[in-house]
């Protein structure tokens, strides 16, 4: 028999909603689990054993009560440091605000709250969750980075301390750690997931997302917590219903394309084989697309864009505490101040334009696979490694997800990602769902 933290998300529910298992007893195993693993991979910036365990008591009651029981029940998460909880800090992985204690929760934690879900603690952000390398290791390599921003939340989830984290991505802080580490990045449609009370880059970047070890798991917690977040100028509305039956197995073969992406020749010759292996794999049920060269300009676009709303949201923390940001933060900043009002509004122009382009190159497909990162998880002497892979999809707010389903170099993991036409969350779980089944892999480490 699987030992409670190895079960997945959908699974441990099912068990603690019919009484099979004690949300106690689950809680207790991922702690033990935590126990045994965290002085290596160092994964949690806060961690309430007591709370947690008071919170499992009081899930089991309400189960023995009778009580309606909400669709995550007694379920462990994983929240990222930017994202603000009542009853635990949120520091956003830097000195400036330690000790930070927020009056409410995200709009998201509440959502995992009011379903059922048991917040474990507060997973490693990098710092201000940009490019710096915080503590945690990556459990299939201790010298290896587990990526960034959401360092903790990957490296957790691959090392069975918790089945679902959030997550978060402005550029590539999904989609990378989670090909680094050998586990799901999903990161839903901009204005899919709420995202009040998270902490802020750019708010036509920000992305929240959600790290399992199966699409499946992915969409059971999406679906749960997703939809329209009154206080968020990007939220649409979008509805969520459905996202699980998307993931099932009567869906017929999707449409692929295979898109390399403007920055191919970044990747490693492993990554590159390996990638072309899988397309070729695939019996020639996959396109080969190539995107017209106005996508080369993605990463800058981006890339402007991020730095304006890194400058005016942490304006404060820049004149007051300076010192004690990182070099790379400080530069970010700097370049995003030299941002004119007329070169962002051309820049938000242009990805308006290469979004439109972008729905109409997919439209004849369910989704488009293309790299997740340009090789495998780098030493963590070298940084959180290089986000270029997801930058043109954030820029786009597309749905995109990462599935750890090769073997790079040294034998470590590296993702596959798939991506789908605006607001197509239904059309990429269905299609990574399938592409699972087809190639089957056993995420995370033991």
């Amino acid at each position: 028999m699987e030992a409670l933290f190895q079960l997945s998300a959908r699974e441990l529910v099912q068990r603690l909603r019919a009484g099979t298992v004690s949300a106690r007893a689950v809680i207790e195993a991922h702690l033990a689990r935590i126990d045994a693993l965290e002085p290596d991979i160092q994964a949690w910036a806060w961690l309430d054993r007591g709370q947690a365990l008071a919170a499992a008591t009081e899930a089991d009651a309400v189960r023995a009560s009778g009580a309606t029981l909400g669709p995550l029940h007694g379920l462990p998460v994983g929240v990222k440091d930017i994202i603000d909880t009542a009853d635990m800090p949120t520091e956003y992985g830097t000195p400036i605000h330690k000790g930070r204690r927020p009056q409410a929760d995200a709009t998201i934690v509440e959502r995992l709250r009011s379903a059922g879900a048991i917040i474990l603690g507060k997973t490693v952000t990098s710092e201000h969750a940009v490019y710096v390398a915080g503590p945690t290791r990556n459990p299939h390599a201790l010298d290896r980075t587990p990526g960034g921003s959401s360092s903790g939340s990957a490296a957790a989830v691959a090392a069975f301390m918790v089945p679902v984290a959030l997550s978060t991505q402005t550029n590539g802080s999904t989609i990378r750690p989670a090909s680094f580490c050998g586990v799901v990045g999903y990161k839903p449609s901009l204005g899919l997931l709420p995202r009040t009370g998270i902490l802020k880059q750019s708010s036509l970047l920000d992305h929240p997302g959600i790290i399992t070890r199966s699409t499946a798991d992915a969409a059971f917690v999406v679906e749960a917590i997703g939809g329209e977040d009154p206080l968020d100028e990007q939220s649409l509305g979008l509805s969520t219903a459905g996202l699980v039956e998307a993931t099932s197995p009567i869906n017929g073969r999707p449409r692929l394309a295979f898109i390399r992406s403007p920055y191919w020749l970044r990747t490693d010759p492993t990554t590159r084989a390996g990638l072309e292996a899988l397309v070729e794999s695939l019996d020639g049920a996959i396109d080969i697309v190539d995107l017209p060269p106005a996508f080369d300009a993605a990463a800058d676009i981006l890339s402007m864009i991020m730095a304006a709303g890194i400058a005016q949201t942490y304006r404060e923390d820049f004149d007051k505490a300076r010192p004690l940001m990182a070099d790379v933060l400080v530069r970010i900043i700097e370049d995003g101040q030299r941002v004119s009002a007329t070169a962002f509004l051309d820049a938000w122009a242009a990805r308006d334009t290469l979004r439109c382009l972008f729905d109409q190159i997919i439209a004849p497909y369910d989704a488009a696979l293309t790299p997740s990162a340009i090789g495998v998880a780098p030493l963590r002497s070298d940084g959180t490694g290089d986000p270029i892979f997801a930058s043109l999809w954030t820029l786009l707010g597309v749905p995109a997800i990462s599935l750890p389903l090769l073997q790079g170099a040294h034998g470590l993991p590296l993702g596959v990602q798939l991506v789908s036409g605006t607001r197509q969350d239904r059309r990429l779980l269905s299609t990574a769902a399938w592409l699972e089944r087809a190639r089957p892999v056993s995420a995370g480490t033991q």
